[in-house]
């Protein structure tokens, strides 16, 4: 009798758990996805050459901008719910589209963590290049990057003056 009881707990608790798992799918997050051009976006107010804008979009721009690709397995929760934490996350700390509301000051020292990030193999994140493989920098990626990176904060807030 002891087994059947257990048997029918597991039972409920298992399709309960199925019922919750069906419902949230359809509690989506919006996406980041944005169809206007920005005049704050780092590529409207400097110069950033096509071999670097290529090395952003396959490694940077999915949780650094306004527009991120999503895979097909964004549409399965609870997965949305947590790619939109590191999307939201990362925009926090670095956002490409909306770089000119920073200061100069604040602009320049986005620039130089990220070229101390992408240095020191911090960025892009692990759990990002697991998935997306072609997101893997070489060290000639990770070379063009952070001196880019370092020269247009040099230009734009000169470290003699921080």
């Amino acid at each position: 009798m002891a087994n059947s009881k257990r048997n029918k707990i597991i039972k409920t608790s298992l399709l309960g758990l199925l019922v919750v798992f069906l419902v949230i799918q359809f509690i989506h997050p919006a996406k980041n996805v944005s169809a206007q051009a920005n005049p704050q976006d780092i590529g409207a107010l400097y110069p950033v050459p096509d071999s670097v804008k290529l090395v952003l979009q396959k490694a940077c721009m999915d949780c650094h901008s306004n527009n991120t690709r999503y895979p097909w397995y964004n549409n399965i929760q609870p997965v949305a719910w947590w790619m939109n934490d590191h999307v939201t996350e990362g925009k926090r700390e670095l956002n490409f589209s909306e770089f000119g509301v920073r200061t100069p000051e604040k602009q320049a020292k986005k620039l130089r963590k990220m070229a101390k990030e992408v240095q020191e193999g911090e960025m892009p994140l692990s759990s990002y290049t697991w998935i997306h493989k072609e997101a893997k920098l070489s060290e000639q990626e990770k070379n063009l990057l952070i001196g880019w990176a370092n020269s247009l904060a040099d230009k734009i807030y000169p470290k003699t003056t921080m």
